[in-house]
């Protein structure tokens, strides 16, 4: 029998040729492989051992919302801060835009205009040049504020703006990396002088650094919750929500002792430091205090609280260390054993209602204006010097455990209204 000339021809053309195979890469086959695009080419792979090189930073912002939350700066025309009342005023004219307004004292604020936009018929830029106007106009303040997409960038934009000015970040991935990229590595919020030599000990000492360097790498550094925050904020990433609330009605400090104090003397020589600390962070602010509260903890961990109104608003030290010993004295600690005291300044006011007594020495040499001439050279020298650069002879060195006038790490806080 014959074979069919047809069948034949298919089994040559689909039989594959004798011998070996040659070397070298396997022809693409152009019915099973889509065609690259063209201007494009495959990426070779990498030779063994080797790591593909990382992306610029600029590449590795991803996009944010668009511009709606605003950091505003205040400043008088003078460039003091604004005190307690004006403050408040602030605020008050920042809430005819929006509700959403959180209060960072003593002299800023932050607000979300996001849903404010379409009722004034402008972006969150012109909503910020209107507030800026406004408070110009009504109280002579210069406001300095930056505009983005979260608090994170709103609060650099602020940082990089001119006096009076506005700064705005746009919501696109690579206008946040290009702004983000050369700042150093302490410019994002959260990483002190000792996370920013870390880093910089390995050669991360910029934010687009940082936002290249692999996730591990940062973990390893820094830990893993603050190496995976910090990692977000170097790609411009902040989901912090704006929390509304009123400015700070409370000032706290506290010391903890190394061991259980047993000796009253040491004990009031902290209550000393507190209050002086207290004083210092309420002139500050343009504040003055109502009541003062201490709290006593004990080593088995129990506690006690007792609250003593002033008999007038201040913010003077002395006065506060009086009101402090006088509590202290009234609980008749006999051989408590103490692991730390608090002192926390309440029902806080503008300075402007603190009351001064007046006296006849025409040249001014009365304990009470000589202490308070002492108080104002005292808080020029922390202004400039720290906030440690001056205190008691009698209280002991600060001890640092949290944020506050102390500098990083100090043990005064501020507390929101209750």
């Amino acid at each position: 029998m014959s074979a069919d000339p047809r069948s034949e021809g298919r089994r040559s053309e689909g039989a594959r040729p004798a011998g070996p195979r040659p070397a070298g890469p396997r022809p693409a086959d152009p019915r099973t492989e889509a065609p690259h695009p063209e201007g494009s080419r495959p990426e070779a792979p990498h030779p063994e051992g080797s790591r593909p090189a990382v992306p610029h930073p600029e590449a590795a912002a991803p996009d944010a919302p668009p511009p709606g939350l605003l950091h505003v700066r205040f400043a008088t025309a003078s460039g003091d801060q604004a005190d307690a009342g004006l403050y408040g005023q602030l605020l008050a004219l920042l809430g005819e835009f929006t509700p959403v307004v959180e209060a960072a004292p003593p002299d800023a604020a932050l607000a979300d205009v996001r849903g404010a936009r379409r009722y004034f018929g402008t972006d969150a830029a012109g909503i910020a040049a209107l507030v800026r106007l406004r408070a110009l106009a009504r109280y002579g303040v210069r406001c300095t504020i930056g505009v983005a997409g979260n608090p994170l960038l709103a609060r650099m934009a602020a940082q990089d703006a001119p006096p009076g000015g506005i700064r705005t970040v746009p919501g696109d991935g690579p206008s946040i990396a290009v702004f983000l990229a050369r700042r150093p590595a302490v410019a994002l919020h959260g990483v002190g002088p000792a996370a920013a030599r870390a880093l910089g000990a390995h050669g991360l000492d910029s934010v687009g650094r940082i936002a290249a360097a692999p996730p591990a790498t940062l973990r390893r550094i820094l830990g893993a919750r603050t190496g995976r925050t910090v990692y977000d904020r170097a790609r411009g990433i902040d989901p912090t929500p704006v929390t509304p609330h009123p400015a700070t009605r409370s000032l706290a400090a506290e010391h903890r002792f190394p061991y259980d104090e047993l000796d009253p003397d040491r004990r009031r020589a902290a209550l000393l430091a507190l209050a002086d600390g207290l004083g210092s962070g309420l002139r500050t602010t343009g504040r003055a205090a109502r009541a003062l509260t201490l709290t006593v903890r004990y080593a088995d961990g129990t506690s006690t609280t007792r609250t003593r109104r002033l008999p007038e608003p201040t913010a003077h030290g002395p006065a506060l260390t009086a009101a402090a010993y006088a509590l202290h004295a009234a609980l008749g600690l006999q051989r408590a054993r103490v692991r730390a005291v608090a002192l926390r300044a309440e029902d806080l006011c503008g300075a402007e209602r603190a009351t001064r007594q007046l006296m006849f020495d025409p040249s001014g040499g009365a304990p009470d204006d000589r202490a308070r001439r002492i108080e104002a050279a005292a808080d020029r020298a922390r202004a400039r010097f720290g906030a440690t650069a001056v205190r008691p002879a009698a209280a002991p060195p600060p001890v640092r455990h949290g944020p506050g006038p102390y500098g990083e790490g100090g043990p005064v806080r501020h507390d929101p209204g209750r």
